[in-house]
């Protein structure tokens, strides 16, 4: 794809695309400088929240591409991701419950 070449169309998919793997990849730094401050490996909340919108733009994206492989991916990423939030607030809830009887 030659970039002069583009439609708006084209630029508007490429931004929604480098904007989902931007925001995808900023987890892991996320998680590093968390882990700095701790001083120990950790994952933070925000990992998975930035996980999940970041792997829900690449999945818009990876649709309107039609690709079957990026599709696939990212569609089992946010089961994942989803799933590991919901253990951290069943935990915190928990933990709200044990602390409050």
């Amino acid at each position: 794809m030659i970039l002069n070449h583009l439609t708006v169309s084209d630029i508007v998919w490429l931004t929604i695309g480098f904007g989902g793997q931007i925001v995808f990849t900023m987890r892991f730094l996320v998680q590093w400088l968390y882990s700095e401050k701790c001083r120990r490996s950790v994952i933070p909340i925000g990992f998975w929240y930035l996980s999940i919108v970041g792997s829900v733009t690449l999945l818009i994206y990876a649709i309107h591409k039609l690709d079957p492989v990026f599709i696939a991916g990212q569609s089992f990423g946010i089961l994942v991701y989803s799933r590991n939030l919901y253990f951290i607030y069943k935990e915190r809830q928990r933990i709200e419950s044990t602390i409050s009887s």
